[in-house]
């Protein structure tokens, strides 16, 4: 199990308790964690709790994806024995039987797993309540509907599993997009990631939208840095593929495709609303009923994952502000777009779940 840990001398502690309890034999599973640059208690709090730790100083060297690339290098260099390693964030924690469902499914020969990813402290604020809402839909729902169409369910840079062989193929970037990177070299070199819904990982968000600022503005440019950088090589690559005949292959590509030229559901949303609006003050009945069906379809996929995961009667509430929250995402986006918003990795503020 590989954590990696920037100052997290706060919640590191309380996965690292959570992954003692696992209900799994633990001579068959090693925790090591990377205390990054780290000037707090990180290491010392690790070590006590029974982890393999190594620190590492490299303060021109920051990001998750170069602390976990020097981690993987470090245990290879030891010798400490692996077929599989899990990745966890400091923040988070698992349930008990994580272990065990990943187990099974890397016996199966899957090399590369994405757990159901979602929120710790849901119901602590409305802006956590509606985070979990949409990660509902597209950590859960989503994930389950490529499995069934044959297309890749994607990294969400949390609860990832992967094969010894696929880690030694593959480099970890140094971008803030390292979780969609390491997925575009996977998709490219024709591995699929499945998805494991029974297997879950939590982890605590921010509780305000001011909180989860730098968190979305890392996010939303990456995705406009990735549009760029991997839609040109998909595309190259499914036309290659279809060539030659390879239609799961393609599938898969194609799929890779859709997701970076779709918008972000909340932005889809967003505008689905303004368009509504501005149907309905147009008094076009054929462009009410074509905005009102899209809006429509958007609210059941949101409802219909909120239902799967069980979602409590908080989340439903907090639907109430969902206007508010898709308004500042929108702002946000249209800022990032246009370079008013430029973030490199900043560690997003830690608080009690």
């Amino acid at each position: 199990v590989l954590v990696p840990a920037h100052n997290e001398e706060l919640l590191l502690p309380v996965l690292l308790e959570n992954l003692n309890r696992l209900r799994y034999d633990k001579t068959c599973y090693q925790v090591c964690v990377v205390a990054d640059n780290c000037t707090d208690r990180t290491a010392m709090l690790a070590r006590s709790a029974g982890a393999r730790v190594y620190e590492r100083t490299a303060p021109d060297q920051r990001g998750k994806g170069v602390a976990l690339q020097w981690l993987l290098e470090q245990i290879v260099a030891d010798g400490v024995p692996f077929d599989s390693a899990i990745i966890l964030d400091a923040d988070s924690v698992v349930n008990h039987d994580f272990l065990t469902i990943m187990a099974a499914r890397a016996t199966r020969g899957e090399q590369a797993i994405q757990a159901h990813y979602t929120v710790l402290n849901a119901e602590r604020s409305w802006a956590t309540s509606l985070r979990g809402s949409a990660l509902a839909a597209i950590h859960y729902l989503r994930p389950q509907g490529r499995m069934v169409l044959g297309g890749s369910a994607g990294l969400k840079g949390n609860g990832m599993v992967f094969s010894r062989a696929l880690l030694m193929k593959h480099r970890w970037s140094a971008s803030v997009t390292e979780d969609i990177d390491y997925h575009m070299a996977l998709m490219l070199a024709g591995q699929q990631v499945t998805f494991a819904p029974d297997a879950v990982v939590w982890a605590a968000m921010p509780g305000s939208l001011a909180g989860a600022k730098s968190q979305n503005v890392r996010w939303e440019q990456g995705r406009l840095e990735t549009v760029r950088r991997y839609v040109p090589q998909l595309w190259r690559a499914a036309r290659t593929s279809m060539a030659q005949g390879r239609w799961r292959q393609t599938t898969v590509l194609l799929d890779g495709i859709a997701e970076h030229l779709i918008p972000p559901f909340s932005i889809l949303m967003g505008m689905t609303g303004v368009a509504l609006m501005l149907a309905w003050l147009s008094g076009a009945t054929g462009a009410r009923l074509t905005a009102g069906s899209l809006f429509l379809g958007e609210l059941l996929y949101l409802v219909a994952g909120m239902a799967l995961v069980g979602a409590p009667g908080a989340a439903y509430r907090a639907l109430v502000y969902a206007p508010f929250f898709l308004i500042w995402k929108i702002w946000l986006y249209l800022r990032v777009l246009f370079g008013l918003e430029r973030q490199g990795w900043v560690r997003t503020a830690r608080e009690k779940a």
